[in-house]
């Protein structure tokens, strides 16, 4: 396994193939992101002529890759690390709820910490969050359908989550990134 500070790219060979899959750095939670795959040094012309089979690419083993990744110690630094930046996001979230009630700043914080939760893959986010701000499930997700509603939350088509929206982002002084 290579890592570096973009990501872990860890590499498999298969017959005359070696390929190269890239996970980026964060959570990691689901298949590689970039996949490369080249000629060995010194496999056979023949071989390489032929292409890259069916046969190859079904023999990737991109499970065992994946817990390779998981396992690392840098991606658990990884994960601990975006785990206590979203705990502290949750943390100030429920700080600004209980100062100024539901506000543009408390919207636009639990935004963010709702984002990155769903992006890292946490399995429940709203209970998490309903942790953190201490306040019930039901509560949280008003509060992201206000979110929605005003404009500090978007969606992804299809996945769970959504998207810290240009305006959440100028509420919380992030608009230069």
């Amino acid at each position: 396994m290579k890592v570096d500070e973009s990501g872990f790219e860890i590499t498999q060979q298969q017959g005359s193939w070696v390929i190269r899959m890239w996970w980026p750095t964060g959570s990691i939670t689901g298949g590689p992101q970039r996949m490369t795959l080249e000629p060995v040094d010194g496999a056979e012309p023949r071989d390489v002529a032929r292409g890259i089979s069916t046969t190859v690419l079904r023999r990737l083993d991109i499970a065992a890759a994946l817990n390779l990744a998981k396992k690392a110690p840098e991606a658990q630094r990884t994960l601990e690390d975006l785990s206590r930046q979203v705990e502290a996001t949750g943390e100030a979230a429920g700080r600004l709820l209980a100062a100024e009630g539901v506000s543009e700043r408390y919207l636009a914080t639990l935004t963010l910490a709702y984002s990155a939760m769903a992006e890292s893959g946490a399995p429940a986010p709203i209970p998490w969050l309903a942790r953190l701000i201490e306040r019930r499930p039901e509560t949280v997700k008003d509060h992201l359908k206000k979110a929605r509603r005003d404009g500090y939350l978007g969606t992804l088509a299809g996945k769970a989550g959504g998207e810290v929206t240009d305006k959440a982002k100028a509420v919380l002084g992030l608009d230069g990134e």
